[in-house]
């Protein structure tokens, strides 16, 4: 018996539109990464990038709960001493709320190459339009 890999084949791929209007983050971010790294697939491979395309909007009406909006924080630093950056859940979600989601998917994918490149194939839009009508997305209730 063989086991066969799987090889990289970008006519494969489908196009997934994921409405997160009223769910929740850390739910919604775990089953958008699975569908970029294909393990949602019978042919899934570790090392190649099977995935599929995920255009995501309304983020921002995504949900945190409990004390999320006030507790959960974003770290960032300048490279200076003392230039440490905050930001709360809140805030985020006024100034840029697809970098809610955007993070949340980032720290569920591997830390790599590979990572990386799945991560370039996310497209995050906080209202209900998006550029992406010529690839004829599929919706999807995840």
């Amino acid at each position: 018996m063989r086991t066969e890999s799987a090889r990289f084949e970008p006519e494969k791929r489908k196009w997934i539109l994921v409405d997160a209007e009223g769910q929740v983050l850390g739910r919604l971010a775990s089953k958008i990464a699975v569908r970029l790294r294909g393990k949602h697939l019978p042919y899934f491979t570790p090392h190649v990038d099977v995935g599929d395309f995920v255009v995501v909007v309304n983020a921002d009406k995504v949900r945190l709960t409990g004390r999320k909006w006030e507790q959960k924080k974003y770290y960032r630093h300048s490279g200076y001493i003392g230039g440490l950056k905050v930001t709360t859940a809140r805030q985020m979600l006024e100034k840029h709320p697809e970098r809610l989601i955007y993070f949340a998917v980032k720290g569920m994918l591997p830390k790599n190459r590979l990572g990386r490149k799945l991560l370039k194939k996310l497209k995050i839009y906080a209202g209900p339009d998006h550029p992406h009508e010529a690839q004829q997305p599929v919706k999807v209730d995840l």
